[in-house]
């Protein structure tokens, strides 16, 4: 089964620790494209009590991860990870499908979607 996409330990173990603060512990991560941002696609990490109906189910490092159908595609290959700097923490989003962002970093496209482009602030 392809995985679509993959969560790295350090991604995994974070996500970890905010299901435990949120009081969301045994949701299901959700890895989602959404319209928008300068280049037209942006990514969605968020909390789902359930699987929809069309979602593929991934599960790595002790997390169910969901991904729609219509999303798989644009998301195959990529990785998910938690880094650390001098300036705090933060998840990073690496897709191999991406062939432009914006300067920002918040948005990207894809050379089969291309999106809804929206200003940056």
């Amino acid at each position: 089964m392809t995985q679509y996409v993959e969560i790295t330990e350090a991604a995994a173990y974070h996500v970890k620790e905010m299901m435990k603060h949120n009081g969301e512990e045994g949701s299901f991560l959700r890895v989602a494209v959404n319209g928008g941002g300068c280049s037209g696609l942006t990514y969605g990490l968020g909390f789902e009590e359930k699987q929809a109906e069309d979602d593929y189910l991934l599960s790595q490092h002790g997390i169910q991860i969901v991904v729609a159908k219509d999303d798989a595609g644009i998301l195959e290959g990529t990785k998910v990870d938690y880094k650390e700097s001098l300036m705090g923490g933060g998840f990073t989003i690496n897709n191999p499908n991406a062939i432009a962002s914006c300067g920002c970093g918040t948005s990207f496209r894809t050379a089969k979607k291309v999106g809804t482009p929206q200003a940056c602030d």
